[in-house]
């Protein structure tokens, strides 16, 4: 760590001290109530799926709230004792987190790490500027690099290098199902007293999971192959474009991150790509911004999904929403992805709307 950084770490880690002198007698931070072991999620998808697996037997916090970015997430001292005084942190890793490494530093976790991604084959990308995927990726992991500098291997964390491919690993469900089984495994050695609990949770929704992929890729496939063409906000749909067979023509901001900057020829050249493969839609992201994706619709002439017609992609809905679940954002971005393409879809079943 650089030594800019380290008064940060100071002040942070102070402020983590105060907060803790006005947590609860048992512990809590105030008078929130605690089940069994604690758990601190990074992203929305994440504590939805750390959710479904702990049912009652486990208190899980999630650290980036809805519409919140999570490649530019700025950790508040209240995240820090959140994760100070947990038991696991379940992370979505492939250097999504890239603020991380600097958190758990400065709050002193010293419990079980979950890493999402441990099981996935990560892709290198949806677009065709590969260099500019390797920069981005390489741009997160050095973040993440400078933050958890002094962490040594002897700290009980692994420090592994950091991955680089999309880092967007939750929009396949199929790495859904994969994701969710990992976290029951380590849950259940981690608190082995609940072990029967969070198997059976993780089972129950893994069959939930498995309903809604049958019910997309019958969807989907109702749509010729040539014709299922995609153009997204952001470069962050590498797998679900891979589990479906549809052709990702571009993106608005053609960055894994979301916070990229869009210059004139980027929207010349989508929507030249958009005209020429005949392309009938372009799809914002309820987390962003949707004036460059209307831009580039209209130098297009193409139809633009926003407001309540926009994808979930980063983000889960807030509360309340139809996307406030995992299974409730991919249920609408696929159907909305269907509209795009002239097709109303058949009901999801009951298993996955319930």
């Amino acid at each position: 760590m650089n030594s800019r950084a380290l008064p940060l770490v100071g002040l942070v880690a102070a402020a983590v001290t105060v907060l803790a002198g006005c947590a609860g007698s048992d512990g809590s931070a105030g008078d929130a109530s605690t089940t069994g072991i604690s758990i601190v999620a990074t992203t929305t998808q994440m504590a939805d799926f750390t959710r479904q697996v702990a049912g009652d037997a486990a208190t899980v916090t999630q650290l980036l709230q809805p519409n919140t970015s999570a490649h530019s997430f700025d950790p508040a001292p209240v995240n820090l004792l959140e994760l100070a005084e947990a038991d696991a942190l379940v992370m979505n890793g492939a250097a999504l987190e890239g603020w991380l490494g600097g958190a758990v530093l400065a709050s002193g976790f010293d419990g079980v790490t979950i890493d999402a991604s441990r099981g996935i084959e990560l892709l290198g990308g949806t677009h065709d500027d590969a260099e500019h995927a390797d920069d981005t990726a390489d741009e997160h992991a050095e973040h993440a690099d400078e933050a958890a500098e002094e962490h040594t291997a002897d700290d009980g964390h692994d420090h592994a290098e950091e991955p680089t491919g999309d880092p967007h690993i939750w929009t396949s469900i199929r790495n859904a199902i994969v994701i969710v089984d990992d976290i029951a495994h380590q849950l259940a050695e981690l608190d082995p007293a609940n072990a029967d609990s969070y198997t059976a949770n993780a089972a129950a929704y893994t069959e939930r999971l498995a309903a809604l992929d049958t019910w997309a890729t019958a969807q989907i496939d109702r749509v010729p192959a040539a014709q299922r063409l995609l153009v997204t906000n952001h470069e962050s749909v590498s797998y679900l474009v891979a589990d479906y067979d549809i052709t990702y023509v571009g993106a608005v901001l053609p960055s894994f991150d979301d916070n990229a900057e869009l210059s004139a020829s980027d929207i010349a050249d989508l929507a030249a790509k958009i005209k020429a493969t005949g392309a009938t839609a372009v799809y914002s992201e309820a987390s962003l911004s949707p004036k460059s994706a209307e831009a580039i619709a209209r130098e297009a002439g193409v139809r633009v999904f926003t407001g309540e017609e926009a994808l979930y992609v980063d983000s889960l809905g807030p509360a309340g929403s139809p996307a406030s679940t995992y299974l409730g954002a991919q249920l609408h971005n696929i159907s909305q992805i269907l509209l795009g393409w002239g097709v109303t879809p058949d009901p999801a079943p009951t298993s996955v709307t319930e």
